[in-house]
């Protein structure tokens, strides 16, 4: 009787068993775009081996064991000694140790290594989000600890290496380490400057004393931290290691682990410190401007984590269209079903190659460079990080009740959207940071406008849309009250003349027709009708040629 109830037809096979790397073209082509071709042929097998290990039904099934068995505190061991450990899932080392191997901490010091980084960090994150976390600071510490010479070279190979060890040991005695962040307290939150946690001076050069508490600390289970404190000379950054260097533990008392609203394999916390050892990191009152370059590296890994996100949700949803039958045909042949995916598809690549390009700035590196990332990390941060929740969404929603439940992994990513939004300053905090940049960094918004400008001419839409943000920034009253609407305008503009230099000419003239020509709706799958709509989806399929 149940055999015959129950036949199972008209269902989509998972999306496995496939290439996440070479199946993204956006990607792909960004790759060869930003990478010497002497470079090229090693970051492509690199990238495409991690794209396979994505795609792989092991590393899905580890994504999904580390969720469903999240983090457990363990404050104290049978004896009442207090250890303040965080006990992970198998699983999530093995996502860790993945990453790390692929070079996922490694892009300081090897060439194109940001660009690199920067598209294996996109690719792998689409196995899991979660563990992302200590990846991105672990990466990200590098530039502040460049501000002591001597720091620097007792931790940087350890922060680099393409070696994972769990468990909390002296530093040196491991061939690698993660640090992470904690600079938010109870009472300021991201106004960091009103931090409580005093750092008092012992008779050692550059040791201190730190007692006080943090009220997100992120990946406890690190072998170091920097974090921010009220030294006698101000707001100061320090390095916390775990354990100290005689082999006994640091204190650092872990409160609790955040029950958060996704994000759930990894462990953020509150901790207490109370003659917490730590270095100080660069001079004295000087905190805010040593871990800034770690501040704007973790940013640009929220938009390439958001553009993995909405490049996964999407290539779900294409895949699901395009097995699965309705009325009479292919999903991916109905006219509004193909409207609604060639729309998410062009978020998805606008926010890939934005992430792709700034990534590229970093490995340039020169003064033209660093002027534009000042302005373009912080509203690409904004922006594509504020998209990620609705093109997720909506991809959900093209899986209809399906998408809907736990199976299909799309609730997990639903719940992951709104993360890189939130972590590194909330929307307004890049809005007002944008605004800081164009009053007191003239050079910032000059070299954002020659990139800008790079396009011009080729659509007549983009030109009006530039000319229309000129106006813009020619008009100060009020500002600041519009900084919203202006960041918004910036990171359009910017992903439009990207795509106008980069893209298919089917991807930038549906972008400039709908983001920057007006000719779109409230909702996706708005796009004008008269577009190639089609070969934007096709584009974005998840099959490789």
């Amino acid at each position: 009787m149940a055999a015959t109830t129950h036949t199972v037809t008209n269902q989509v096979p998972p999306l496995v068993g496939y290439d996440v790397f070479a199946a993204d073209r956006a990607l792909s082509e960004a790759v060869e775009r930003h990478i010497e071709p002497g470079f090229l042929p090693a970051a492509r097998e690199e990238l495409s081996t991690l794209g396979q290990s994505a795609g792989s039904a092991q590393a899905q099934e580890w994504g999904a064991q580390a969720n469903e068995h999240p983090p457990v505190l363990r404050t104290h061991d049978r004896y009442g000694h207090r250890i303040d450990e965080v006990e992970f899932h198998p699983s999530w080392h093995r996502l860790l140790g993945h990453a790390v191997s692929a070079g996922l901490t490694d892009a300081w010091g090897r060439p194109a290594g940001h660009v690199r980084r920067a598209a294996g960090f996109l690719v792998w994150t689409q196995a899991e989000a979660g563990h992302g976390c200590p990846l991105s600071m672990t990466h990200a510490a590098v530039p502040a600890l460049r501000t002591d010479p001597v720091l620097a070279a007792e931790w940087e190979p350890k922060l680099t290496s393409y070696v994972y060890e769990e468990g909390l040991r002296p530093a040196p005695e491991k061939a690698g380490v993660l640090f992470g962040m904690g600079m938010t307290e109870k009472q300021g939150g991201t106004d960091v400057r009103s931090n409580t946690t005093r750092a008092e001076p012992l008779s050692g050069e550059g040791e201190y004393l730190l007692t006080g508490h943090k009220w997100f600390c992120s990946a406890p289970m690190s072998d170091g931290f920097l974090v921010l404190a009220q030294a006698p000379g101000g707001l100061t950054c320090f390095l916390v290691p775990r354990v100290l260097p005689d082999g006994t533990r640091n204190v650092f008392a872990i409160q609790r682990l955040k029950d958060k609203l996704g994000n759930k394999s990894n462990a953020s916390s509150e901790v207490e410190f109370d003659g917490t050892w730590a270095r100080r990191v660069g001079e004295e009152g000087r905190g805010v401007r040593t871990i800034i370059e770690m501040v704007a590296a973790t940013r640009l890994d929220c938009v390439v984590g958001s553009a993995a996100l909405m490049r996964q949700a999407v290539a779900q949803a294409i895949h699901h269209a395009t097995y699965r039958s309705a009325f009479g045909g292919l999903l991916i042949d109905k006219p509004l079903m193909r409207n609604v995916l060639a729309d998410l598809a062009l978020e998805s690549e606008a926010a890939t190659v934005l992430a792709m390009r700034l990534a590229s700035a970093y490995d340039t590196d020169t003064e033209e460079e660093r002027a534009f990332l000042r302005i373009a990390v912080p509203a690409a941060k904004y922006w594509v990080t504020k998209r990620c929740t609705p093109v997720v969404g909506e991809a959900l929603e093209c899986l209809g009740g399906n998408g809907y439940v736990e199976e299909s992994g799309m609730p997990r990513l639903l719940r992951e959207a709104p993360l890189n939004s939130i972590w590194e300053g909330s929307g307004n905090v890049q809005a007002l940071d944008v605004l800081r940049a164009l009053q007191r960094e003239p050079q910032a918004l000059d070299a954002f406008l020659r990139e800008v400008g790079k396009a011009r001419g080729a659509d007549h839409r983009l030109d009006a849309a530039i000319k229309d943000l000129l106006t813009e920034l020619a008009d100060l009253e009020g500002i600041e009250a519009r900084a919203r609407r202006l960041v918004e305008r910036m990171a359009l503009v910017l992903q439009g003349s990207l795509l106008v230099r980069w893209a298919p000419p089917e991807v930038s003239d549906a972008f400039c027709a709908s983001r920057l020509g007006g000719d779109w709706g409230t909702a996706f799958g708005t796009l004008p009708h008269s577009l190639d709509l089609a070969s934007v989806v096709n584009r974005a399929r998840p099959v490789a040629e």
